[in-house]
Protein backbone atom coordinates (compact mmCIF):
# COMPACT_ATOMS: atom_id res chain seq x y z
CA UNK A 1 0.00 0.00 0.00
CA UNK A 2 1.17 3.63 -0.97
CA UNK A 3 -1.64 5.73 0.68
CA UNK A 4 -4.91 4.92 -0.19
CA UNK A 5 -3.13 2.87 -3.84
CA UNK A 6 -1.71 -0.70 -3.96
CA UNK A 7 1.33 -0.97 -6.34
CA UNK A 8 3.19 -4.10 -7.04
CA UNK A 9 6.19 -5.64 -6.01
CA UNK A 10 8.30 -8.35 -7.06
CA UNK A 11 10.61 -10.32 -3.57
CA UNK A 12 13.25 -12.81 -4.21
CA UNK A 13 15.80 -14.03 -1.90
CA UNK A 14 18.66 -16.44 -2.01
CA UNK A 15 19.83 -19.00 0.43
CA UNK A 16 21.32 -16.29 3.44
CA UNK A 17 21.57 -13.26 1.55
CA UNK A 18 24.09 -10.71 2.23
CA UNK A 19 21.93 -7.81 1.84
CA UNK A 20 18.36 -7.00 0.33
CA UNK A 21 18.16 -4.43 -2.72
CA UNK A 22 15.22 -2.51 -3.23
CA UNK A 23 15.15 -1.13 -6.99
CA UNK A 24 12.78 1.32 -8.54
CA UNK A 25 12.02 1.84 -12.07
CA UNK A 26 13.45 4.49 -14.54
CA UNK A 27 10.82 7.54 -15.33
CA UNK A 28 9.93 5.70 -19.28
CA UNK A 29 9.32 2.00 -18.05
CA UNK A 30 7.53 -0.01 -14.93
CA UNK A 31 9.44 -3.03 -12.61
CA UNK A 32 9.10 -6.08 -15.01
CA UNK A 33 11.83 -3.81 -17.80
CA UNK A 34 14.28 -6.99 -19.08
CA UNK A 35 16.77 -4.32 -17.64
CA UNK A 36 15.79 -4.93 -14.07
CA UNK A 37 14.81 -8.03 -14.43
CA UNK A 38 18.27 -9.24 -15.68
CA UNK A 39 19.87 -6.61 -13.00
CA UNK A 40 17.65 -8.19 -9.94
CA UNK A 41 18.34 -11.64 -11.67
CA UNK A 42 21.95 -11.43 -11.10
CA UNK A 43 22.33 -10.04 -8.12
CA UNK A 44 19.95 -13.23 -6.31
CA UNK A 45 22.65 -15.34 -8.04
CA UNK A 46 25.80 -13.38 -6.21
CA UNK A 47 23.06 -13.82 -3.00
CA UNK A 48 21.76 -10.66 -2.54
CA UNK A 49 17.74 -10.30 -1.92
CA UNK A 50 15.55 -8.24 -4.20
CA UNK A 51 12.49 -5.96 -4.41
CA UNK A 52 11.60 -3.96 -7.54
CA UNK A 53 8.43 -2.15 -7.57
CA UNK A 54 6.33 -0.16 -9.44
CA UNK A 55 5.48 3.46 -8.79
CA UNK A 56 1.24 4.84 -8.28
CA UNK A 57 1.78 6.41 -12.17
CA UNK A 58 3.04 3.10 -13.39
CA UNK A 59 0.79 1.26 -11.84
CA UNK A 60 -2.20 2.81 -12.74
CA UNK A 61 -0.87 2.84 -16.41
CA UNK A 62 -0.21 6.24 -16.49
CA UNK A 63 3.07 8.05 -18.67
CA UNK A 64 3.48 11.10 -16.29
CA UNK A 65 5.87 10.52 -13.24
CA UNK A 66 4.59 11.16 -9.70
CA UNK A 67 5.30 14.27 -8.11
CA UNK A 68 8.20 13.83 -5.41
CA UNK A 69 5.76 13.57 -2.33
CA UNK A 70 3.97 10.59 -4.11
CA UNK A 71 7.25 8.86 -5.02
CA UNK A 72 9.10 8.96 -1.90
CA UNK A 73 6.13 7.79 0.02
CA UNK A 74 6.16 4.59 -2.27
CA UNK A 75 9.93 4.45 -1.73
CA UNK A 76 9.31 4.52 1.81
CA UNK A 77 6.33 1.50 1.22
CA UNK A 78 8.93 -0.37 -0.26
CA UNK A 79 11.26 -0.24 2.10
CA UNK A 80 8.93 -1.06 4.62
CA UNK A 81 8.02 -4.31 2.83
CA UNK A 82 11.47 -5.33 2.16
CA UNK A 83 11.95 -5.15 5.68
CA UNK A 84 8.95 -7.25 5.73
CA UNK A 85 10.13 -9.69 3.73
CA UNK A 86 13.65 -9.70 4.83
CA UNK A 87 12.48 -10.92 8.62
CA UNK A 88 9.98 -13.36 7.01
CA UNK A 89 12.59 -14.92 5.17
CA UNK A 90 15.57 -14.65 7.98
CA UNK A 91 17.21 -12.30 5.90
CA UNK A 92 19.79 -10.54 7.99
CA UNK A 93 21.60 -7.96 6.27
CA UNK A 94 21.12 -4.30 5.75
CA UNK A 95 18.77 -2.93 3.12
CA UNK A 96 20.04 -0.78 0.49
CA UNK A 97 17.69 1.79 -2.34
CA UNK A 98 18.74 1.58 -5.66
CA UNK A 99 17.01 2.81 -8.94
CA UNK A 100 17.14 3.18 -12.76
CA UNK A 101 17.26 7.27 -13.34
CA UNK A 102 14.43 9.12 -11.98
CA UNK A 103 13.96 5.75 -9.44
CA UNK A 104 17.14 6.05 -8.54
CA UNK A 105 16.77 9.97 -8.22
CA UNK A 106 13.36 9.59 -6.07
CA UNK A 107 15.51 7.32 -4.01
CA UNK A 108 18.11 10.26 -2.90
CA UNK A 109 15.60 12.50 -2.20
CA UNK A 110 13.79 10.24 -0.29
CA UNK A 111 16.96 9.60 2.48
CA UNK A 112 17.39 13.16 2.18
CA UNK A 113 13.93 13.15 3.74
CA UNK A 114 14.41 11.20 6.22
CA UNK A 115 13.94 7.34 5.06
CA UNK A 116 16.87 5.07 6.37
CA UNK A 117 18.54 2.92 3.71
CA UNK A 118 21.85 1.42 4.26
CA UNK A 119 23.09 2.68 1.21
CA UNK A 120 22.07 4.35 -2.31
CA UNK A 121 23.10 2.64 -6.24
CA UNK A 122 22.04 4.86 -8.98
CA UNK A 123 21.87 3.19 -12.55
CA UNK A 124 22.28 6.28 -14.34
CA UNK A 125 21.44 9.14 -12.58
CA UNK A 126 19.54 11.89 -14.34
CA UNK A 127 21.77 14.92 -13.04
CA UNK A 128 20.37 17.35 -15.64
CA UNK A 129 17.78 17.07 -18.76
CA UNK A 130 19.80 16.17 -21.94
CA UNK A 131 21.70 19.39 -23.33
CA UNK A 132 20.53 21.29 -20.26
CA UNK A 133 24.17 21.21 -18.12
CA UNK A 134 22.69 24.37 -16.64
CA UNK A 135 19.97 22.63 -15.05
CA UNK A 136 21.73 20.57 -12.64
CA UNK A 137 19.29 18.40 -9.65
CA UNK A 138 22.03 18.10 -7.31
CA UNK A 139 20.93 20.34 -3.86
CA UNK A 140 20.00 17.56 -1.91
CA UNK A 141 22.44 15.19 -2.89
CA UNK A 142 25.00 16.96 -0.27
CA UNK A 143 23.10 16.39 2.57
CA UNK A 144 23.38 12.49 2.34
CA UNK A 145 25.97 10.45 4.33
CA UNK A 146 25.59 6.92 3.37
CA UNK A 147 27.59 5.45 0.95
CA UNK A 148 26.41 5.91 -2.71
CA UNK A 149 27.68 4.24 -5.98
CA UNK A 150 27.10 6.24 -9.25
CA UNK A 151 27.05 3.93 -12.25
CA UNK A 152 26.92 6.00 -15.11
CA UNK A 153 27.43 5.27 -19.03
CA UNK A 154 30.35 7.71 -20.83
CA UNK A 155 27.80 8.81 -23.22
CA UNK A 156 24.64 9.26 -21.09
CA UNK A 157 23.13 12.27 -21.58
CA UNK A 158 21.77 13.12 -19.02
CA UNK A 159 24.97 13.03 -17.10
CA UNK A 160 27.81 15.52 -18.75
CA UNK A 161 30.90 13.93 -17.05
CA UNK A 162 32.59 16.64 -15.78
CA UNK A 163 29.46 17.87 -14.09
CA UNK A 164 28.77 14.64 -11.90
CA UNK A 165 32.67 14.25 -11.56
CA UNK A 166 32.49 17.36 -9.59
CA UNK A 167 29.15 16.44 -7.52
CA UNK A 168 30.71 13.17 -6.54
CA UNK A 169 33.96 14.98 -5.71
CA UNK A 170 31.84 17.70 -3.30
CA UNK A 171 29.72 15.02 -2.24
CA UNK A 172 33.11 13.83 -0.10
CA UNK A 173 34.47 9.63 0.52
CA UNK A 174 30.50 8.26 0.78
CA UNK A 175 29.92 8.91 -3.04
CA UNK A 176 31.97 6.76 -5.39
CA UNK A 177 31.31 7.28 -9.02
CA UNK A 178 32.18 3.77 -11.61
CA UNK A 179 31.86 5.11 -15.24
CA UNK A 180 30.47 1.92 -18.04
CA UNK A 181 32.84 3.14 -20.63
CA UNK A 182 30.53 3.81 -23.70
CA UNK A 183 27.11 3.22 -22.04
CA UNK A 184 24.21 5.45 -23.15
CA UNK A 185 21.69 6.31 -20.68
CA UNK A 186 20.30 2.62 -21.21
CA UNK A 187 23.76 1.60 -20.05
CA UNK A 188 23.78 0.17 -24.73
CA UNK A 189 27.49 0.09 -25.68
CA UNK A 190 27.33 0.95 -29.50
CA UNK A 191 28.40 -1.92 -31.41
CA UNK A 192 27.47 -4.04 -28.72
CA UNK A 193 24.92 -6.50 -29.17
CA UNK A 194 23.22 -7.51 -26.46
CA UNK A 195 19.44 -7.92 -24.95
CA UNK A 196 18.24 -5.43 -21.96
CA UNK A 197 18.79 -8.31 -19.76
CA UNK A 198 22.36 -8.71 -20.66
CA UNK A 199 22.84 -5.24 -20.02
CA UNK A 200 20.68 -5.03 -16.92
CA UNK A 201 23.22 -8.18 -15.36
CA UNK A 202 26.10 -6.96 -16.57
CA UNK A 203 25.68 -3.90 -13.68
CA UNK A 204 25.09 -6.90 -11.49
CA UNK A 205 28.94 -7.72 -10.07
CA UNK A 206 30.10 -3.88 -9.67
CA UNK A 207 26.88 -3.05 -7.37
CA UNK A 208 27.05 -6.14 -5.24
CA UNK A 209 31.07 -5.63 -5.04
CA UNK A 210 30.18 -1.64 -4.10
CA UNK A 211 27.37 -3.30 -1.67
CA UNK A 212 29.74 -5.76 0.22
CA UNK A 213 32.93 -3.32 -0.04
CA UNK A 214 30.68 -1.05 2.38
CA UNK A 215 29.89 -3.58 4.79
Amino acid sequence: PVGEVMVSGTYACPDSPSATVVLAHGAGAGMEHPFLRGFTDALNSLGLATLRFNFPYREAGRKFPDRPPTAIAAWRAAMDAAAGKAAEHGATGRIWAAGKSFGGRMASMAVADGMDAAGLVYLGYPLHPPGKPDKVRDEHLYGITSPMLFLQGSRDTFATPGILEDVVRRIGPSAVLQWVEGGDHSFAVAGVKRSAAEVGASLAEPVAGFIRASG
